[in-house]
């Protein structure tokens, strides 16, 4: 299967009063609407994914520079909180929507381990500062929901709207 990876530079700002669910949603359709306005051939379906980590109803995005990394992991510290993941695909006027949840159980944090982990460069462009698939699997005691969501692609939901679109992952990936 050929894929073309296309950034989609669009506006990342919740809108006031929306939920994340619905932010989530917007912002995988945005994406994957953006990426297919700059297509020659706009018959193919067109993939857009987003990730957010929602702790007490509050939308925790990608830290801006050390001190806030810092923040939003104390924050996250002896807390369970939500991941949630939408993919969106978009072709011959169709559009098609999932939407990933998972609760995330962080065990405590001590400030000098939430400072070496950002020192080891992972957090940096992460929603909530950390990477399930890398050394911030550490913080993690349990989770309740799709792995591959947390990572920022759940893949599950991904496959079943791909599939509506008239594409098998498992057809393509194995024969």
């Amino acid at each position: 299967m050929n894929f073309e990876q296309v950034p989609a530079d669009i506006d990342e700002t919740p809108h006031q009063g929306e939920l994340p669910e619905d932010y989530v949603l917007r912002m995988a359709l945005e994406k994957a609407y953006a990426a297919e306005a700059t297509l020659e051939s706009p018959h193919v379906p067109v993939l857009g994914a987003d990730t957010c980590v929602v702790v007490d109803g509050v939308i925790l995005g990608k830290p801006v520079d050390r001190e806030h990394a810092i923040a939003m992991l104390g924050r996250l510290s002896d807390t369970t909180h939500v991941v949630l993941s939408a993919v969106a695909v978009v072709g011959g006027g169709r559009e098609a929507t999932e939407l990933s949840v998972t609760e995330v159980q962080f065990r405590k944090l001590n400030q000098s381990e939430i400072a070496a982990y950002w020192d080891k460069g992972e957090p940096e462009g992460k929603a909530g500062a950390y990477a399930i698939q890398g050394m911030g699997a550490l913080f993690i005691e349990q989770i309740n929901g799709s792995y591959s969501g947390v990572m920022g692609l759940p893949l599950f939901e991904t496959g079943r709207l791909l599939e509506l679109f008239g594409y098998s992952l498992l057809q393509k990936v194995f024969h």
